[in-house]
């Protein structure tokens, strides 16, 4: 054996680069360090930006060959003899409305900013027009470049005012569409109490097909919704925060009830509760789809969605009850749990049809998106592909899920 002397490496813990917590507090002069610090990245980059601003940048040439004008339109308000159109520059600089044409004759307008829009500014255009009930008018707003900015409005029909009657008409279309439906499909509890384990975890299976449905859908119609805010506000931008940020959200939740949810009942019906609010979520953006389709008018197509969503919410109360299944909640703990489900529809339907703000219908379009997408994850993992759950019945599993996407497909045929 060698006796030469070895040079061994000092082992650091992981937390050796920390400060230790009773560190001394940093002194006055070392703050104004760190400060001077912090800002001087950010003062040499905005010399670099200046720099590039200059030199035209870098010597080529950035200006657009064509002026670069977007407009986004927001809502449209019909009245007896008045249309108003609810406008925004999205563009870089600011707009010059020159005309408006309504089925292509041209037709004096009034516009709440003058005939000068800054970048994100907005205005209200009012048109003295005699429009009929259930035509359809092609609207087009000629900018001083000869830029044109068309909107369309499928069917005529007076837009609701803000008033009791309308608050009470939109709370009853979300009672319709989210909590009655939602307490109904919690009425199979007594059913599940009788099932075998092979049917209960189908039924799992199934409750994660319909939820990842009602995700891939809600983020469809976010994208969709967002490609109308213009690049401005960067609508994917905002899908991604409402998503992402709900997930994150709710999966914090979940893991708070679980560790208060105490014995295996408690878990259970903390499991309920977050399933519950992630439904609840989701509501909430079908609520506000409806509301909106009431809001232009399109009546036809508001009782469409408001039959289709009900047919489908069934589904949803079934989610909140399978972790519960096996235990005897109390009725007024299964009506709290029905509320949280269904009741944000009510909200939603409010926003949608008295409110119209398209950035808001983003954001809780893709809040809907990801919560039920947290909540199928939530389902998945604690209750179909938990430990020996996949092995044991993966064609169970298989199944399931995708009965639960085709309700939904079948539902959507119905729906739109």
């Amino acid at each position: 054996m060698s006796d030469a002397p070895t040079h061994a490496t000092p082992y650091v813990t992981p937390d050796a680069t920390l400060p230790p917590a009773d560190a001394a507090p940093v002194a006055p002069a070392d703050r104004g360090r760190i400060a001077l610090l912090v800002l001087a990245p950010l003062v040499l980059l905005a010399g670099i930006i200046a720099l590039f601003v200059a030199t035209s940048g870098a010597g080529l040439n950035v200006a657009p060959a064509a002026p670069i004008e977007t407009v986004q339109f927001g809502r449209t308000i019909l009245r007896p003899g008045v249309i108003e159109l609810h406008l925004r520059n999205t563009s870089p600089e600011a707009v010059t409305l020159a005309q408006v044409n309504i089925n292509d004759a041209i037709w004096p307008y009034e516009s709440s900013a003058g005939s000068s829009l800054p970048r994100l500014g907005s205005a209200v255009v009012t048109l003295r027009y005699p429009w009929v009930a259930g035509e359809a008018y092609e609207i087009a707003i000629m900018s001083g470049n000869a830029v044109p900015f068309a909107t369309s409005i499928a069917v005529a029909a007076e837009t609701p005012r803000a008033s009791g009657a309308t608050l009470w008409s939109f709370t009853l279309i979300g009672l319709y569409v989210g909590i009655l439906p939602v307490l109904l499909g919690m009425l199979w509890l007594p059913a599940l109490q009788r099932v075998g384990a092979r049917t209960m975890h189908f039924l799992m299976a199934a409750t994660v097909g319909l939820l990842l449905y009602l995700g891939l859908d809600a983020t469809a119609e976010a994208i969709e919704l967002a490609g109308t805010l213009g690049g401005a506000f960067q609508g994917v931008g905002i899908v991604g925060i409402g998503i992402v940020g709900t997930w994150l959200l709710l999966g914090a939740i979940s893991s708070r009830q679980q560790d208060v949810g105490g014995d295996g009942a408690g878990q259970r019906r903390s499991f309920a509760m977050v399933i519950a609010i992630g439904i609840g979520l989701h509501n909430l953006g079908e609520g506000l789809a409806i509301g909106a389709a009431y809001a232009v008018g399109a009546a036809a197509l508001g009782t469409f969605l408001v039959v289709g969503f009900i047919i489908q919410n069934i589904t949803e109360g079934l989610g909140i009850v399978v972790p519960i299944a096996k235990d005897r909640p109390s009725l007024r703990s299964l009506a709290m749990l029905g509320l949280i489900g269904g009741a944000p529809a009510i909200v939603g339907a409010w926003v949608g049809g008295l409110v119209h703000a398209q950035g808001l219908s983003v954001l809780f379009l893709a809040i809907g998106a990801g919560a039920v997408f947290q909540v199928a994850h939530a389902i998945g993992r604690e209750m179909v592909w938990k430990e020996g759950a996949d092995r044991a019945r993966p064609l169970t599993t298989f199944v399931g899920v995708l009965a639960g996407m085709l309700v939904l497909y079948i539902t959507g045929i119905v729906i739109k």
